[in-house]
């Protein structure tokens, strides 16, 4: 037992982690000695961050010039959205920029989906009228039949001669047939797996860092990013989920080079150690600047292992500490750490309505009963938490007093900030905000109201299995 407990001791002390995750792999490695070491080797080992990216890569891609711009430009009022030129957002743009170099656009329009259909049919058909190029990048990209119809479409592109480029994680599309995109890439497109799934067994160390982002980039004008995978169960069609409720942006104008970007840097991460495989080098074509579009401002915020700031987190804090009226949250994840966690109090006792919604079921059991604890926890401090009954929310959004509003990939878990590689649009504008606040208030009619009373009249068993997920919760 003794010999044990230093062993765990060595083995998680010897690499730098957050002190929460280190408590809950000692707890792990103490409670299963033979079966905690075997997990830990699997998917506790850090990785580190020269083997994953070459962060200078953005330099290459033509944004640093935009991003030393910005910086210098941020105090004029010239530089933020007309109409919400305060200074609130004015440390929102700056505080974006500095930890991401997220360079704010301010010519964007926007469409928001919300129902899988909707999204896909869009998606395809701006496919078939892509020109240049499609870039995709996806945790699942599942061969069914919205996989095979989405396919269909990029084959047909190759064939017109469009550059495809795929990037799916091995992980999030496990199941995925093996010759999926053999037509695909004998048209010339090409399709790569993030950190490949059986690679990940015998480099144990990444098969804990997903690739959780979600976009597409079509001749670098138009965008998309949200929570949408690729699959029929994001069309609702299984009947473990039921109706699927998500949020995903299509964006018309300058923060698609951002998206475009981040694209590229995970692609030429991606294929850096491919036989065959040349680095995109950056080109007008893949960064074409657009007239006036909209006039929405957009940063495009990512986040990930490759970094410690934890942009999006920080983000999410800042839309938190301002907010005055409200904040409404969706999330199917609410596993905060302490910063957020303390943060959503700290506006609740304020006064301001902090409303979150989380799904009435679970996809991960250990993630959704640690979901309960903090759920509990948060009730009991004024946080008003719903659960959303009319099928699964999937949706990771942020909208505070009809100014500002994030849709993306992250969760509010320890995962999405420090573990997944994420994307999040920060927008600045009252009419997007008023609209997702419309759709969080038509979603509550299909919620229930957790209340101490809930919690309090659930079996003791599944408190126990509550309050042991969140013992866990830091490596979930």
């Amino acid at each position: 037992m003794l010999l044990n407990i230093i062993a765990a001791i060595i083995t998680v002390f010897k690499e730098p982690r957050d002190i929460t995750a280190t408590w809950a792999w000692l707890l792990v490695l103490n409670l299963l000695p033979v079966i905690g070491f075997g997990i830990y080797l699997l998917v506790g080992k850090k990785i580190s961050k020269e083997k994953m990216f070459d962060l200078k890569m953005q330099k290459r891609l033509g944004l640093d010039q935009l991003v030393e711009l910005q910086k210098e430009q941020w105090k004029e009022e010239e530089l933020l959205p007309e109409g919400l030129r305060t200074h609130e957002v004015r440390q929102t743009v700056h505080l974006l920029l500095e930890t991401d170099h997220a360079i704010l656009t301010k010519n964007n329009q926007v469409d928001v989906y919300i129902d899988g259909h909707d999204k896909f049919a869009q998606l395809i058909t701006d496919i078939e009228h892509a020109k240049h190029h499609v870039h995709l990048e996806y945790y699942s990209f599942f061969s069914d039949r919205i996989g095979h119809k989405i396919l269909k479409s990029l084959e047909d592109a190759a064939k017109r001669g469009v550059k495809v480029r795929i990037i799916y994680d091995s992980m999030g599309s496990r199941g995925q047939a093996r010759d999926f995109f053999n037509k695909l890439e004998a048209l010339g497109g090409e399709a790569q797996p993030f950190f490949a799934y059986k690679k990940a067994l015998i480099h144990s160390p990444r098969i804990n860092y997903r690739e959780h982002r979600k976009l597409a980039i079509i001749d670098g004008k138009i965008g998309y990013i949200g929570g949408f995978n690729i699959g029929d169960q994001y069309l609702s069609r299984t009947e473990k989920f039921g109706y699927w409720r998500d949020t995903h942006l299509r964006v018309v104008g300058n923060a698609v080079i951002s998206m475009q970007s981040r694209f590229l840097m995970d692609w030429n991460a991606t294929i850096k150690n491919v036989k065959g495989k040349e680095p995109v080098k950056y080109s007008e074509t893949y960064f074409p600047l657009q007239r006036q579009k909209g006039n929405i401002g957009i940063q495009i915020v990512s986040s990930g292992p490759d970094s410690e700031v934890e942009a999006i987190k920080k983000g999410y804090l800042k839309l938190i500490s301002r907010a005055n009226d409200y904040i409404y949250i969706q999330t199917p994840y609410l596993i905060p750490d302490d910063s957020v966690l303390e943060a959503l109090v700290v506006a609740a006792k304020s006064g301001v309505d902090v409303k979150i919604m989380i799904p009435c079921m679970p996809d991960h059991a250990f993630v959704y009963r640690a979901t309960e604890y903090y759920a509990k926890y948060l009730v009991s401090k004024g946080v008003e938490v719903y659960k959303y009954d009319a099928g699964f929310i999937h949706a990771k959004t942020f909208v505070v007093d009809s100014q500002l509003s994030s849709v993306g990939s992250a969760n509010v878990d320890f995962r999405s900030f420090k573990l997944n590689f994420e994307a999040n649009a920060f927008c600045y504008d009252r009419t997007l905000a008023k609209k997702l606040k419309g759709l969080f208030e038509a979603d509550l009619d299909k919620c229930t109201k957790l209340t101490p009373e809930y919690f309090d009249k659930q079996s003791s068993w599944r408190k126990f299995k509550q309050y042991f997920s969140r013992l866990l919760s830091p490596i979930l």
